[in-house]
């Protein structure tokens, strides 16, 4: 269907709002989940993410010169002004929640964002989702008329250009569509590319004629395709939708829901959008919002959107991240928090976890998963530092009840798994000293996993979500480096976690007849990881092993072989075997030996140590030669390194003196110099002895 924004126009100088409300409905029903695509931004996206452009006949640029101007965006456009100025001077209720609707489909694409990242329409859309108390309304005047037959002008013209256009063409409507079209318009997309873009700097311009011109710049066929929705937010819109009838406080809640999701596509989309919601210092008011849902009873339904928005602030803007901090949002946050989980004290740090308890809602657990995103947020970088008293004990009671986020089930699998995700992402962020709540609560029952008397439930927990993650093939770096990061730096400062892990990891050594990187156990694949190609992720599988073993090389080199070792001994310097140095984190081991079993002892002089199994043996390839055989042999071999390193073939290595791999030539220089050195030194005591 085609706009007709001139009808609209014309039924809100007419006072019909039953006509608008008609029309937009019609709008929002037929692109109620479609989304606005540039088809050359998104052949751009897919060449950077494949790596590989797909032919296009050259046919085809010439064909988008002489595209004429899109029409239906020009329709979007100047429906977006209309409505934004429409909604300032304040309309029932109902036909207001139409009108947002209506923008947050415009507002999924960027180029139609220019009328919606004015100061004015921020404040509007703020007001709307109950954000500020700003007086934003405003009566219909002499401008709103100039306003609207500025843009029945403009349309107009635009439906003039565009009939001499399709009367001068040549070429049949079709034949250009499937010439000129460089993708498969079937293929779907996700709302996140959808959305993903930033809008020009022109942006903040007011809604004139000229709003259409801005984007003229470069003419690009637009397409609506049908998209898929935010799986977190499709699971509660059923229930959202329910607020859209009954009482007066449901529609009112419905209205600012909707202004709520118009801001975050708004900010999502556009960088001048996120500059000045900042300057207006809107987030300020958000953490009023937020503050004051925890003094009732219930949380509105809007609260998950609120907390997406806030979201969606700090991780854009890293000066709201400070200001937030500044501001209490730890302890705002972590109330909201307890709030939504309904948590109940059994201590000061430990929180009451009844078996029996229903597991966590849908709604409740997307709700809780944008806290923890937020306050992951605004303090991933406390990690390393120092808190003093009161914010450590801040940081104790969030990781309290981010006890019960790892221990508590929710509805969905799915969900449990997402939660158990952010949880762990966000212990990974927080001062490590504050942790020792996880491990501080007594065990509840026998069944508990204990460890020296201290409660293992959690440490489990996090082991079983680390070998989920080993199984997952796609993004495994992302999914991997937060846990393994997170258990390494808790086996470093707690013998009792580290203890429980490695008998866990690596039990004592039984069969070495394969190598330790084959096999399907929890310790072969983390071996496996250790010669990965991503470099984060091979360094972050071999420190955990490496802490799990003490940091003792011969330890490190008995479990995963010298040769999945050597890159981490490399880094480290130690590949000539010499006890590692205390961490920096000043992680101090005991020094108890480790026992090994009978099997082990049986077959330990036959382990090849480089790969760490007993190998076959094999017959002595100079068995018969001659010594003058033998050392021709060796000369032979000497030279052919010799032409492979002057050919830059190989380069030969040595150890040095701090235990890193430096060039042989380097070395041999050195120790010449040296040599040299103390030569001159012994000349010079000898001449002055002649002297004496």
């Amino acid at each position: 269907m085609e706009l007709d924004v001139e009808g609209i126009i014309r039924c809100i100088r007419q006072g019909d709002e039953s006509g608008v409300q008609t029309q937009l409905q019609e709008f929002n029903k037929e692109y109620a989940q479609c989304f606005f695509f540039d088809t050359q931004e998104r052949d751009q996206r897919k060449f950077k993410k494949n790596k590989v452009r797909e032919y296009i006949d050259s046919d085809t640029d010439d064909c988008d010169e002489y595209m004429p101007e899109d029409r239906a965006l020009t329709l979007r456009q100047n429906l977006a002004a209309v409505l934004v100025r429409f909604i300032r001077t304040g309309a029932k209720s109902q036909l207001m929640r139409v009108c947002l609707r209506t923008l947050r489909i415009l507002s999924r694409d960027k180029k139609v964002l220019g009328p919606m990242v004015t100061d004015s329409a921020l404040l509007t859309l703020a007001k709307l989702a109950g954000v500020t108390t700003c007086d934003t309304t405003e009566e219909a005047n002499d401008l709103d008329s100039e306003l609207y037959d500025d843009i029945i002008a403009s349309l107009a013209e635009s439906k003039v250009l565009h009939d001499n256009d399709e009367e001068e063409g040549d070429i049949d409507a079709d034949d250009l569509d499937e010439e000129c079209s460089p993708i498969d318009v079937d293929e779907k997309s996700d709302i996140s590319n959808a959305t993903s873009g930033e809008l020009d700097g022109d942006g903040n311009a007011e809604p004139t004629p000229a709003l259409n011109e801005m984007y003229q710049g470069g003419v690009h066929h637009k397409i609506l395709e049908r998209g898929r929705r935010d799986r977190r937010a499709s699971k509660i819109v059923e229930e959202e939708d329910e607020a859209d009838v009954g009482e007066d406080a449901h529609k009112e809640e419905a209205q600012k829901k909707e202004a709520m999701k118009v801001l975050c596509n708004v900010v999502y989309n556009s960088t001048f959008a996120q500059e000045r919601f900042s300057a207006l210092r809107l987030l300020c008011g958000l953490t009023e919002c937020l503050s004051h849902s925890t003094n009732v009873s219930s949380p509105s339904s809007g609260q998950f959107y609120q907390l997406r928005l806030m979201f969606l602030m700090t991780a854009l803007r890293p000066e709201l991240r400070d200001q937030l901090q500044q501001e209490g949002g730890v302890s705002i946050l972590t109330t909201v928090l307890e709030a939504c989980l309904e948590v109940q004290w059994k201590d000061q740090y430990e929180v009451l976890l009844d078996p029996a308890a229903p597991p966590i809602s849908l709604v409740a657990s997307q709700r809780t998963v944008e806290i923890l995103k937020i306050l992951f947020n605004i303090t991933y970088s406390t990690h390393r530092q120092e808190p003093d008293e009161d914010v450590a004990a801040l940081y104790r009671h969030l990781v309290a009840i981010l006890r019960l986020c790892l221990l508590k089930r929710c509805v969905l699998a799915d969900d449990t798994d997402e939660l158990q995700s952010h949880t762990v992402n966000l212990l990974s962020a927080l001062p490590l000293q504050c942790l020792d709540v996880l491990l501080s609560v007594p065990p509840l029952d026998p069944e508990s996993q204990q460890c020296k008397g201290v409660n293992m439930d959690c440490v489990h927990t996090l082991l079983m979500f680390m070998e989920r993650r080993l199984d997952s093939g796609d993004k495994i770096k992302e999914k991997l480096t937060p846990i393994l990061n997170l258990l390494t730096e808790s086996c470093r400062a707690h013998r009792e976690t580290r203890h429980y892990i490695r008998k866990y990891i690596l039990p004592p050594l039984r069969d070495v007849s394969l190598r330790p990187e084959e096999g399907s156990t929890v310790k072969s694949r983390l071996i496996r990881l250790m010669t990965h190609l991503d470099t984060d992720l091979k360094h972050c599988a071999a420190d955990f092993i490496f802490v799990l073993c003490k940091e003792n090389v011969s330890r490190f080199v008995k479990y995963t072989g010298y040769g999945n070792a050597a890159g981490l001994l490399a880094t480290r310097g130690l590949l000539v075997g010499q006890v590692s140095k205390s961490s920096s984190s000043g992680a101090q081991y005991s020094s108890d030996s480790d026992s090994d079993t009978e099997e082990y002892r049986q077959v330990k002089g036959r382990i090849n140590p480089v790969t760490g199994r007993v190998e076959a043996e094999h017959p002595d390839p100079m068995e018969g030669m001659t010594e003058e055989e033998k050392e021709e042999e060796a000369k032979k071999l000497v030279t052919l390194f010799s032409k492979l390193s002057r050919d830059n073939i190989i380069q030969p290595m040595a150890v040095g003196t701090d235990g890193k791999l430096v060039p042989m030539e380097r070395l041999t220089d050195t120790s010449l110099a040296e040599e040299g050195e103390s030569g001159a030194e012994s000349d010079g005591a000898a001449d002055e002895g002649e002297k004496d």
